[in-house]
């Protein structure tokens, strides 16, 4: 297994955006990740994943989230991967923007978790709402399973990066409270 290698770096509230390229066996080729490490990270840090939508890059949350403060707050590094494979030329990729390359492959690796509370911020002025996010059937399913979840409808909110970054610093809170941070 090779070692990722570093595209670049840039300091940002006192911490690092750091981007990597590795070589990803599962998928059968080259991939990229960033992570925001908090300033003083030289003991070990909490991690919060980000995976962004079908047809974001790494850079998408990254560039357009500004989590990076209060993930430097709260000391938390954040890591988003691509989640989709580029340039592989996939039977049926090109057919529809919302294809999917790659995600039937996205729980290859373990990792340890918190239970906490499920918390989803949804703008109630979002185009995909009623007929693909369909939030109401999820929380009708952690219902079901008694999984503990806070969904919070946006008043004249969409599924853009405004209403991301508007919303992002409650998530980073809401994380490092379940982490006890």
């Amino acid at each position: 297994m090779e070692k990722p290698s570093e595209i670049s770096s840039s300091k940002m509230f006192g911490g690092y955006n750091k981007r990597y390229k590795h070589y990803s066996s599962t998928l059968g080729c080259s991939m990229t990740f960033h992570i925001y490490f908090p300033p003083s990270p030289s003991q070990k840090i909490p991690v919060l994943y980000w995976l962004s939508g079908l047809t974001c890059t790494d850079e998408n949350f990254i560039i357009k989230s500004g989590a990076q403060r209060a993930a430097a707050a709260q000391g938390i590094a954040l890591v988003a991967p691509d989640t989709s494979p580029r340039g592989l030329n996939v039977e049926g990729e090109a057919d529809s923007w919302d294809f999917g390359v790659g995600m039937q492959r996205c729980a290859t690796h373990i990792h340890n978790n918190v239970s906490a509370t499920i918390l989803i911020d949804q703008g109630d002025d979002d185009k995909f709402l009623h007929e693909q996010l369909l939030p109401h059937k999820f929380e009708e399913a952690c219902r079901n399973a008694n999984v503990p979840l806070l969904l919070r409808l946006q008043p004249g909110y969409d599924h853009s990066y405004f209403f991301i970054s508007t919303f992002i610093d409650d998530h980073i809170r809401h994380h490092a409270q379940a982490l006890k941070l």
